[in-house]
């Protein structure tokens, strides 16, 4: 049994949680590539992403891959979970997650070549999968 009033309770409940805290404010961060000048892949599976249908409001659950391979920078993992964490009250279609998030990760970390995947859960009877990539244009 608790100590807590249910004063107390409720106020907690009406608390931004830490966590919740963090998911907002959070943003893709990198740091310097190790091994600048060596190509090499890194892949990334993030099996918990949820976004709401932009139609129904009905949650969608995927899991996102991402594989590049760096330029300069890298992108710190926790950082990565915070921002994926970030769309799951956001209103967005399967294409436009996927879309967005590669955006944000090229925008971020520059990659000499980046694939994102969404396989998104069926629902309905259908299964979606968006994979969007990006190739690093060469100086003129």
């Amino acid at each position: 049994m608790s100590n807590s009033s249910p004063e107390t309770v409720s106020q907690l409940n009406q608390e931004v949680k830490y966590g919740e805290r963090n998911i907002a404010e959070g943003k893709l961060i990198t740091f310097p590539n190790p091994r600048i000048g060596r190509r090499y892949n890194i892949d990334i599976t993030l099996p918990e992403f949820t976004c709401k249908c932009p139609f129904s409001g009905y949650p969608d659950f995927a899991t996102i891959h991402i594989t590049y391979i760096p330029d300069e920078k890298v992108v710190e993992l926790k950082a990565l979970k915070l921002y994926i964490n970030s769309y799951r009250d956001r209103y967005i279609s399967h294409e436009e997650s996927a879309n967005q998030i590669l955006d944000d990760f090229v925008a971020a970390c520059d990659p000499l070549e980046a694939t994102v995947k969404a396989d998104f859960a069926p629902r309905g009877n259908v299964h979606t999968v968006i994979e969007v990539q990006h190739l690093k244009s060469k100086p003129n």
